[in-house]
This record gives C-alpha cells, sequence and structure tokens, in this order.
C-alpha cells in the first residue's frame, strides 16, 4: 500500500507542474515555491524528529552543490521542458536517470565495469530514449523542450555521484540533511528572481494550488514516506516504487490531461524501463550474499549498494522526480 501511495505522489509531480504552469505561473516560480514548500515540510519533520541542521561549513559548501544539481536545475529543466512537451513524457524522460548515473560513474572511473547484461541495459536504454525522441519522425519530440527534460535527468546523475560522495553517510541525519538541501535550493532559485518576468495577470486557483500540492506532497512528504519505506523494507521497495513513477506520470497525463497516448512514447518507456532493470541486474552469487546478511547490516558494511538499482530519490533530496 505505501509502495503504491508513494508511486503516485511521486509519478503525479508532473501532473502538478503541468497545471501549474498552464495556470499562469512561470517556471521559475513554480520552482522557488516547490522548494519552499518542500522545505518548510521537512523543517518541520526535522524539528519534531529532534534532528539538527548541519553546523560545519564543509557540509553546507557540499550542500550548494547538490542543491544545484539535484533540486534547482532539474526542478527549473521539468518547467520549462514541460512547457511544450506533455507531462507524460516528462516522466517517461526522467525516467532515464539511472542509465546516465551508469555512464558517468564509468566515466569518472567510480563505477565497476561493464558486463554483458549492465552493458545490453545501455544500449537497450539509450535506445528506447531515442525511440521516443524519434528525430527521423515528424512527430518526434526532437525539440528544445525535450532536450531540457533531458538535461533534467543528467543533473540528477550528476548530483547523485557527487552526493554520494562527499554528503551521504558523513553522520548528518537524513532527514536534517534534505531539509537543509531544500533551503539551500530554494535560495539559489530565488536569486533569478529579479530577472524574471511575470505574465501580467495573477495565476489561476488551480494554478496555486497545484504549485502548493507539488510542494508540500510532491516534494516533502514524498521525502519523509520514502525515507520510511527504505528504513522499513530496504531499497528493493523504493526501487519498485521508482520504476512507477513514469508508467503513472503517462497514465495521469492521459486520463486528467487528456495527453495522447502515442504507441511510440509508450514503447519507448517500456524499453528504456527494461534497459534500467538491466543495468540494475546482480549476478545471482551477489543476489545470494545479500540475502544472507540482515538489511540494517548491509546499509552499514557496504554489501548493498543502492547505486545497482534506480532511485527514486537519495537519503538526500533529490527530489521529486528522480528514479
Amino acid at each position: 500500500m505505501r509502495v503504491a501511495v508513494l508511486a503516485l505522489l511521486w509519478g503525479s509531480s508532473f501532473l502538478w507542474i503541468k497545471l501549474s504552469l498552464d495556470g499562469g505561473l512561470a517556471p521559475l516560480h513554480v520552482t522557488v515555491v516547490r522548494c519552499a514548500l518542500g522545505a518548510a515540510v521537512l523543517l518541520g519533520l526535522a524539528r519534531a524528529a529532534r534532528q539538527r541542521l548541519p553546523r560545519d561549513r564543509r557540509t553546507w559548501g557540499h550542500l550548494v552543490v547538490a542543491a544545484l544539481f539535484c533540486n534547482a536545475l532539474p526542478f527549473l529543466f521539468f518547467s520549462i521542458g514541460e512547457q511544450t512537451v506533455d507531462s507524460g513524457v516528462a516522466g517517461v524522460m526522467n525516467a532515464t536517470t539511472p542509465l546516465w548515473s551508469l555512464g558517468l560513474g564509468l566515466l569518472l572511473r567510480t563505477d565497476r565495469g561493464l558486463g554483458p547484461y549492465r552493458l545490453g541495459g545501455l544500449v537497450l536504454g539509450l535506445a528506447g530514449t531515442l525511440l521516443i525522441f524519434a528525430p527521423w519522425h515528424e512527430a518526434g519530440l526532437a525539440s528544445s523542450g525535450a532536450l531540457v527534460l533531458l538535461a533534467a535527468a543528467v543533473s540528477y546523475a550528476v548530483a547523485f555521484a557527487y552526493m554520494a560522495r562527499h554528503l551521504i553517510g558523513r553522520g548528518t541525519e537524513p532527514l536534517a540533511l534534505s531539509a537543509a538541501q531544500l533551503l539551500v535550493a530554494t535560495g539559489l532559485t530565488a536569486l533569478g528572481l529579479p530577472f524574471t518576468a511575470g505574465s501580467g495577470t495573477a495565476p489561476s486557483l488551480t494554478g496555486v494550488a497545484a504549485v502548493v500540492v507539488l510542494g508540500v506532497f510532491g516534494t516533502g512528504l514524498t521525502f519523509h514516506l520514502n525515507s520510511r519505506l527504505i528504513a522499513d523494507e530496504g531499497p528493493t521497495a523504493a526501487a519498485t516504487v521508482g520504476y512507477l513513477l513514469p508508467v503513472v506520470s503517462v497514465a495521469l497525463g492521459a486520463l486528467v490531461l487528456g495527453e495522447a497516448l502515442s504507441v511510440r512514447v509508450v514503447v519507448g518507456m517500456a524499453v528504456v524501463l527494461a534497459g534500467v532493470g538491466l543495468t540494475r541486474y546482480r549476478p545471482s552469487s551477489d543476489r545470494t550474499a545479500a540475502r544472507s546478511t540482515p538489511f540494517r547490516a548491509r546499509m552499514t558494511s557496504g554489501v548493498s549498494s543502492t547505486s545497482r538499482m534506480p532511485r527514486p530519490e537519495t537519503p538526500a533530496t533529490c527530489h521529486g522526480d528522480s528514479m
């Protein structure tokens, strides 16, 4: 039940972005409000849990980089992209994040080598992405909006690599760390407000309601639910949520917004998810070792690695949209 609720909350983020934009809010306004409300929720939860924000300058410095690539840029990119691209397609583009994470890990030599399954998954996932873009087709999605959405997925991948090296497992409680990260993201995105022209008209009630839901539920509350899911049931449950996100986004786009269900996009989504699954494949010997060790022990000993699965979120909020 929790997996379904979490998938619905996260997968609906793309719907709320689209409704906010259609309601008269500019992409940057959506991003700032989303970060601010998400930060407010997490700060309240952290206070209730008696978790303190980081106090050392080094951590805050790393949080600036993490907030830029994990929140400010991708949140803004998704809002910009959805001005011209369907919300369902945005969800599918987001699903390519693990592929870019693998490619970046290989480039930086922080990931293990490519076996036949991972290589096949990478090729299959990129083929699915190409199928969705269909640059050879008149009705393809090779537009600036789609490329911006893809840039958001790449930004998440950069953030995952940076956070794994500089923030995760450094002694700060995840809830407080995520609250601090979204607080920094709010400040970063707010810097652009003086340079953003408004539409000249007040946003509609639907637009305001959508961005509030996006910030409170799609950005703040979902992190808390996801962290509880990982703590109680382990990363496999969180990975299941990640696979459901694009399915939810496509379904909601079609049912609520009347977005066309292109066969090419649906097939491309299936190919991308199959590719992601192959890149996260573990040999039977690894699975046997993981099953023989309790989950909490694996989390502290390093036997289990979340880098091998699609991540809806990392412990510090790479939030709302990422697998």
